[in-house]
């Protein structure tokens, strides 16, 4: 279950991996796997952390990745340490929308181009946003040839829009089509990008939420490109260069 219902202002992180291994989180070790701060003497601050596994045996690299604690949710890490090649894992998020009658997914993968399936149906291929998903348990399998599939049961909430980045473990018994290196798991897929044009007060306002009443949380300057995430209601929500979203009006941004 990914959505915690609280009120306090902090979040849940759960972790697990194939071997154990012990996790930091900013450079601060919390625990070793399998491990759940889910009790309310244990939930974690809002924001962004930086969280490292690394195996108790094995002679396996080190799991490196950001994540984001947000505000009563869940957010799920797990990963499958492989000799040789760079193993499986994925990190699962919910975060708040402006429909709070809707329910959104966003799939990711590294490689992209993965074959996404929700309860075996076909739905498309990485990076893929979807709308309008049944708020309930599903199960999300992501395929792609040359890497083993990666099935993972989540829960999409009202009002959420989930968000899944699964890296693909390689498949040693089958040729990758391929033969291009694997790429760095800290590298995020291929997504599509905005630039900003012109505005009368030269610059854009950033928001907290795709509405002119939300928070203005950063601004955006005509001539800058930026990756857009998802787009709603003539609003687009972009990744900042600091790594976080935010949303701008489409009326002064233009897809490229």
């Amino acid at each position: 279950m990914f959505f915690l219902g609280n009120n306090s202002g902090k979040g849940a992180l759960q972790v697990t991996s194939t071997p154990r291994a012990s996790v930091y989180l900013n450079g601060k070790k919390i625990g070793n796997t399998p491990l759940c701060k889910c009790e309310a003497e244990d939930l974690i601050k809002t924001g962004e952390y930086e969280i490292k596994l690394i195996p108790d045996e094995g002679n396996f690299k080190p799991f490196q990745e950001k994540i984001t604690i947000n505000k009563s949710t869940l957010t799920v890490v797990d990963k499958e340490f492989s000799s040789g090649t760079q193993g499986s894992s994925s990190i699962i998020t919910l975060s708040p929308t402006s429909n709070k009658k809707d329910s959104e997914l966003l799939v990711l993968s590294l490689p992209s181009s993965g074959n996404v399936f929700l309860d075996n149906n076909a739905l498309g291929a990485t990076p893929l946003f979807l709308k309008r998903i049944t708020a309930s348990d599903h199960y999300l399998s992501i395929t792609k040839n040359g890497y083993k599939d990666k099935t993972i049961e989540i829960r999409t909430v009202q009002g959420y829009k989930l968000t899944t980045m699964v890296s693909l473990g390689v498949n040693p018994t089958v040729s990758s089509p391929s033969a291009a290196p694997l790429a760095s798991p800290s590298v995020s897929p291929t997504l599509p990008k905005v630039v900003i044009i012109d505005t009368p007060t030269g610059f854009l306002r950033v928001r907290s939420a795709s509405s002119t009443a939300s928070l203005e949380i950063n601004r955006a300057i005509p001539g800058e490109t930026y990756e857009m995430i998802t787009e709603t209601n003539g609003w687009f929500e972009i990744k900042l260069k600091d790594g976080k979203t935010g949303w701008i009006s489409g009326q002064y941004a233009k897809k490229q």
